[in-house]
């Protein structure tokens, strides 16, 4: 169950995450130009209405879509998504979080269900017709069935809003959040349940209380001053480069180990998030958009104008409530707990949730990237603190962070968590992997600069047998060339008994893990930077018989 859970809640926070900077950035035109703003403009300020409106449910429907069938299942699910708010003047949200997977699932399955029955020649106006007439029909039944059913429940949770705010019960909600945030949902409350709301709120009054909620970094830091000023040894000075991180870096995550170690102290963090809920709804703050990662920069820069003081005590509140409660119960109820391990438990619930030195030119060419689940807080984190290190031994090397999921391909080490090791693998089959346990650990690092300077790492040899099922073909957009082209060899493959189907790529979209890449020769230089592993057969025509039959030759002997 809470696999399934912490399944969807990624689900749903993948498909803003990557859109937060746009949030942002209506965020900050709001805060300046709407009519209660920093610098009201009744010019600029009709730019906030269509942002809000159009462009950030089309952009979180597209990011859904495409995360379940790349650009086709994204721009289907952005046109099932207009459908949706066109019939609306409320910002719809929760619609496009629906449009969007779905949107891409059926354009997959539409894929699925023509592969094979395409004559030769014909694909381009096939897939290009196919993905036209699905969008159409989907437009029309998101304005005509998904709207009126997204009205009434966006009409369902504004009562229940109204219902806890009417009744003094919003701080309530904490009960639920905080232990949560635990889980790793936190993303996907903030984002999944909160933004809709919020945005909702803001389009009213100017503001929301929602995007306060799950964001507020008080109660993790006033976990953390409890646990600096009740311990000692290195659980003191964890807490302690721990706090700077949650309050200024706003990753929640960095205060997840301490509750485990001593569960009670969920209590506090509970009673200090209800704390900071119940200043907001007492003085009437919140904040213009989402401010992600919970940083106390973030949340000033969203704050709305007339609400500094409302969220700034609300902050101050909760981080003196939860550290109050926090000593207490640490005091009263602690075990000696081992850091070390609670980290290693948060590490396993968010991968539920997420010889001869080398010559100094080569060693500063190694590319090496951190990784985590979501490529924000905990991977920046670690990039950062590994790059420090291989600084100061000399190496000059700046190590960037990734999601998992976007790691480019010539990637020749990838530092992760451990329990992301195997989804590491699968996305760059060829590169080194160092599993890590603990984002600061000194000696975990330590191992790996090691590694780099006495030229123990880089990428591992060729497989040498082919597989088949890793035999692409791909041009610049991935449709008509291409499209021909994987069918026309696709049939000389099953010609000489080989049942494959081969599919077709744009060149910036093809599988890291792909083994061979049949393009034009033009492009061979831009297929070996996007899989520095694959063999690169390169065709003059992509109707050329002859040069299929000696790739097929090749391909059959292999």
């Amino acid at each position: 169950m809470k696999e399934k859970v912490q399944k969807f809640g990624r689900a749903l926070s993948a498909m803003v995450m990557p859109n937060i900077s746009i949030f942002i950035a209506w965020g900050l035109i709001t805060a300046l130009f709407i009519p209660a703003g920093w610098c009201p403009n009744p010019t600029l300020n009709e730019i906030v209405g269509p942002m809000q409106r159009f462009l950030l449910p089309v952009l979180i429907a597209y990011s859904g879509g495409k995360m379940i069938y790349e650009h086709r299942g994204g721009v289907v699910g952005a046109c099932f998504a207009i459908g949706i708010i066109a019939g609306t003047e409320t910002p719809m949200f929760i619609g496009a979080m629906i449009a969007g997977p779905l949107g891409g699932y059926l354009m997959k399955k539409t894929d699925e269900l023509l592969d094979g029955h395409i004559p030769n020649g014909f694909e381009m106006l096939v897939n290009n017709f196919s993905a036209g007439i699905l969008a159409a029909i989907l437009a029309c039944v998101g304005c005509l069935v998904i709207e009126p059913a997204c009205v009434a429940l966006t009409g369902a949770l504004k009562t229940g809003v109204e219902f806890l705010v009417s009744h003094g019960l919003l701080p309530l909600t904490s009960i639920l959040v905080e232990p949560a945030k635990i889980l790793f949902l936190n993303n996907a409350i903030n984002h999944g349940i909160f933004t809709p709301l919020g945005m909702d709120q803001v389009q009213e009054v100017g503001k929301s209380i929602f995007f306060m909620i799950e964001a507020n970094p008080g109660p993790g830091l006033g976990l953390l001053i409890a646990y600096y000023l009740s311990t000692k040894g290195e659980v003191k000075q964890s807490s302690l480069s721990a706090m700077i991180i949650e309050f200024f870096g706003g990753i929640h995550e960095i205060y997840f180990p301490f509750v485990l170690m001593n569960p009670i102290t969920l209590i506090g963090v509970i009673a200090g998030g209800m704390t900071g809920v119940l200043v907001n709804t007492i003085f009437g703050s919140g904040l213009v958009s989402a401010a992600s990662p919970g940083s106390i920069i973030a949340i000033l820069g969203m704050c709305a104008k007339d609400s500094y003081v409302g969220v700034l005590l609300s902050i101050a509140a909760a981080t003196a409530v939860s550290a109050i409660v926090c000593t207490v119960l640490l005091k009263a109820f602690a075990k000696e707990g081992n850091l070390e391990e609670a980290k290693q438990q948060v590490s396993a619930s968010k991968a539920q949730a997420k010889g001869t030195p080398a010559p100094a030119a080569a060693l500063s060419a190694l590319k090496i990237v951190f990784a985590c689940d979501a490529g924000m807080g905990s991977s920046a984190m670690g990039a950062a603190n590994l790059t420090k290190k291989l600084k100061a031994e000399g190496l000059d090397i700046t190590v960037p962070h990734y999601a998992l999921n976007e790691v480019p391909a010539d990637t020749q080490v990838i530092v992760t968590q451990s329990s992301l090791v195997e989804r590491a693998k699968e996305r760059c089959p060829h590169a080194a992997i160092y599993p890590i346990n603990n984002f600061m650990a000194s000696a975990e690092y330590d191992q790996i600069v090691d590694d780099v300077k006495n030229g123990r790492v880089g990428a591992k040899p060729e497989p040498s047998h082919v597989n088949m099922q890793k035999v692409v073909f791909a041009c610049d957009a991935g449709m008509g060339s291409s499209a021909m082209g994987a069918a026309s060899l696709t049939k000389k493959l099953k010609a000489a008994g080989c049942d494959v189907t081969v599919p077709h790529y744009a060149l910036n979209e093809v599988p890291t893990d792909t083994q061979v890449i049949i393009t034009h020769q033009s492009l061979v230089e831009r297929a070996k930077e996007r899989c520095p592993h694959a063999t690169v057969y390169p065709v003059m025509n992509f109707m050329g018989a002859s040069e299929y039959d000696e790739i097929v030759s090749e391909l059959v002997g292999a």
